[in-house]
């Protein structure tokens, strides 16, 4: 799996990519498509029309790295082509690479950390 520093951003290409597409194709798209900077060192992700084939485009100092996964069954979950792309988290991300539809996941509240503890009430003031 992937390990992705919080710099990374995950941007996802809406809609369909034709999979024949390599490295200077995808990068194309995501410069005038996506109008984003191929080498700035974020995620690319693409999909095929049956949603059976993913393509990553990433760049990394000296080179891109062209990442693919094709399902034997089934198909990833992905939005339609409402807008040119969508970015993720990690976590959706990994979602959607292991078979879960990121779409209808629903993110729970946390707990914030507090910057410095809040004063005691006036009764407990000596």
């Amino acid at each position: 799996m992937l390990s992705l520093p919080p710099s990374v951003r995950i941007f996802l290409a809406r809609g369909n990519t034709d999979m024949r597409k390599q490295i200077d194709s995808l990068a194309g798209l995501v410069a005038h498509v996506l109008e984003e900077d191929p080498m700035s060192g974020h995620l690319f992700v693409f999909c095929n029309r049956a949603r059976s084939h993913l393509k990553i485009l990433y760049w990394e100092e000296g080179g891109y790295w062209l990442l693919q996964k094709r399902l034997e069954r089934g198909r990833f979950a992905w939005p339609d082509a409402d807008t040119p792309a969508l970015q993720l988290s990690a976590t959706e991300l990994h979602a959607l690479l292991g078979g879960l539809d990121f779409r209808q996941a629903k993110r729970l509240p946390r707990i914030a950390k507090i910057s410095k503890p809040p004063e005691p009430p006036a009764a407990f003031a000596s």
